[in-house]
């Protein structure tokens, strides 16, 4: 079921809140979700009482200009947008860069059932992945972020290159709640952490991101579970020391090998391309979603949520709404697993205990 929501948080004000929610994976869900955008860009255009800027297609109210051109730190979830903060929020990121209205996007839902195995997407090989480094973690104004030294390199895994991690990152709800960006089957995890990667022979991410081929990223997402991980607790001690935007630290020895799940539990995942999740959502990434689940305690997904952004609210709901497929293929590795309907399902449990199969 896709959704349409409607919020008046600002008088005299309609603030367009699209918010897809994926209960049930259809054959028409791209399609539908382009529909449903396009009645309601319909319906924001007739809105009596509001002119249309006919030079920045921007609507006024009153002399003020809701959406501020194309700064790339003009930019906000939805969680962020209030009566005194309009920012661009996810549905009007094409406002900050032309890119963020492309039909190459990420997240996406991935529809198990609709996804081609490929044998090329064989284990990948991960070099220096153990290697201990000190890094600093800082709060961004939109997640945490983690450079990490160009020495951890990632190939195989079906993908064109050797790519070198550049840094990592962070998308979650609020209070562990759902909050991954990427949705497998309609389900959203608490959190999913991106690994980012370029070809080894490029010396910085804008010059990888020139090449369509030059970004890939590593998603992983989160569950909770009953007892703590201690392996991040560089991470989670140190929260309460960057609540606030531009706050740093520097973390305890860490490597990226004990953030995510062993070599051997990796070989299950999909594959499709799109792009950066956040503007300016270049479309020059190969993303890669692992299977399987990193688990953290509801105590360490809640602590996430007592960052702050810019502007002092709560640090809650950073995940982009997951973008049409526009006719991209996702592709799945030997071991990923395709979940079937629940008809399907009913029926082969019916089979199995031999009972008749409802008509």
């Amino acid at each position: 079921m896709l959704m349409d929501k409607y919020e008046t948080p600002c008088k005299n004000a309609i603030t367009l809140k699209k918010q897809v929610i994926v209960f049930v994976a259809s054959s028409v869900e791209s399609e539908t979700l382009q529909k449903h955008a396009a009645a309601a860009s319909h319906r924001a255009r007739s809105s009596p009482g509001i002119p249309l800027d006919t030079v920045h297609g921007i609507r006024r109210k009153g002399g003020e200009v809701w959406h501020r051109g194309s700064n790339d730190e003009d930019w906000c979830y939805q969680t962020q947008f209030t009566c005194d903060h309009k920012c661009n929020a996810p549905e009007k990121w094409n406002h900050v860069n032309g890119d963020c209205g492309g039909r190459s996007q990420s997240p996406i839902n991935i529809v198990t059932r609709k996804t081609l195995k490929d044998e090329r997407l064989t284990p990948f090989q991960f070099k220096d992945y153990q290697k201990i480094f000190r890094g600093v973690i800082k709060n961004n104004g939109h997640s945490v972020k983690v450079e990490v030294p160009h020495l951890s390199t990632v190939s195989g895994g079906g993908l064109p290159a050797t790519y070198k991690a550049v840094q990592f990152h962070l998308h979650w709800g609020t209070n562990g709640g759902p909050g991954s960006e990427h949705t497998i089957d309609g389900e959203q995890y608490p959190m999913e952490l991106h690994i980012v990667h370029m070809k080894e022979h490029y010396a910085d991410l804008t010059t990888a991101l020139a090449d369509p081929e030059g970004v890939a990223v590593l998603g992983f997402f989160y569950e909770s579970s009953s007892s703590a991980n201690k392996k991040y607790d560089p991470i989670i001690n140190v929260l309460r020391s960057i609540k606030s935007t531009n706050d740093n630290t520097s973390l305890l020895p860490i490597s990226l090998a004990q953030l995510i799940p062993s070599e051997q539990n990796m070989t299950s995942y999909y594959r499709y391309k799109g792009s950066l999740t956040t503007p300016s959502c270049t479309e020059s990434v190969i993303w890669t979603l692992f299977e399987q689940p990193i688990p953290l305690n509801m105590d360490q997904l809640r602590m996430f949520s007592e960052l702050k952004f810019q502007d002092g609210k709560p640090m809650v709901g950073t995940f982009r709404p997951v973008q049409p497929l526009n006719g991209r293929q996702v592709y799945r590795s030997g071991g990923a697993v395709i979940l079937a309907s629940s008809t399907l399902l009913v029926a082969a449990i019916a089979t199995a205990l031999g009972l008749s199969q409802p008509i």
